[in-house]
């Protein structure tokens, strides 16, 4: 599946991508190191990695017989792109109906609802002045 032109990813996929973007780059014994025990085993991280090369997702640089890690992608690129797919396929691509979702169904708090009034309020202003 693809997610806006990108390929979607999976859960154990998208747990290494997290501990990328938090190391920054690292060799494989790294983002390993970076789960909690029990660890996942080595060559199971080994080869999500391998996907996760082929997919576009992480580059390597090649020292000696080991491969230095790194994303390709930032994880606020990858954010946009899911939530963006989450929007259309869920919400009709309606960005209003997703907040309306949250808003309606008591899912945020009054100081929750305060802040996103007040960003929406801000939004508002901004679009007004660049008009």
């Amino acid at each position: 599946m693809y997610v806006c032109g990108m390929k979607e990813l999976t859960k154990a996929e998208e747990q290494v991508m997290q501990y990328l973007w938090e190391i920054k780059k690292g060799f494989l014994a790294n983002i390993v190191d970076q789960f909690p025990d029990p660890k996942p085993a080595y060559t199971t991280i080994s080869t999500v990695v391998r996907v996760l090369v082929n997919k576009g997702y992480i580059g390597f640089t090649t020292y000696g017989k080991s491969n230095e890690y790194y994303p390709l992608i930032s994880k606020n690129e990858y954010t946009k792109v899911f939530f963006k797919g989450i929007i259309k396929g869920f919400f009709n691509n309606s960005t209003s109906k997703l907040v309306s979702y949250f808003a309606s169904g008591n899912e945020l708090s009054l100081s929750e609802l305060e802040q996103l009034k007040k960003q929406v309020e801000q939004q508002i202003e901004q679009k007004k002045k660049s008009k």
